[in-house]
């Protein structure tokens, strides 16, 4: 399958190389060139145990390549793994503006209002008076 990770970092990165390594033809996009331009290199930017043998062998294979274009990653792909920084903000809700594609300091948009947005809506955390932040078993279960 083709999928597309945007985001380059440690989750990013981890994704696509582990993706690659099962099989799937992954193409990693990050805005950032330098970041690129050592990942092509065959250097990484970040240290996992193990990563560096990894990316190294998918890259070979033509299994796992790397671009700073995003509309490239988007062609012809099953799946996108956006794998971007969200911070959190005052209040403690996560900051997605990189996942909506904002520029820091822009207004606000709420996630799938645009016609150029994607990002189907999300919540940072659960809505109020959830029994439990987080699931901790499977739906349906508990």
């Amino acid at each position: 399958m083709r999928v597309s990770v945007i985001g380059t970092g440690y989750v990013g990165l981890v994704t696509g190389a582990c993706l690659a390594a099962v099989g799937h033809d992954v193409v990693a996009m990050d805005d950032n060139p330098a970041k690129i331009a050592v990942l092509r290199e065959g250097r990484l930017p970040i240290y996992e145990p193990h990563l560096a043998e990894l990316v190294a062998q998918t890259t070979r294979a033509g299994r796992l390549r790397f671009t700073t274009d995003v509309a490239a990653a988007a062609q012809g792909v099953a799946v996108s793994f956006i794998c971007v920084n969200t911070p959190p903000r005052p209040d403690g809700d996560a900051d997605l503006r990189y996942v909506e594609g904002r520029p820091a300091g822009s207004p606000s948009t709420p996630p799938g209002t645009s016609s150029s947005s994607r990002s189907p809506p999300c919540r940072s955390r659960p809505a109020s008076g959830s029994r439990r932040p987080w699931p901790s078993t499977p739906r349906g279960r508990g």
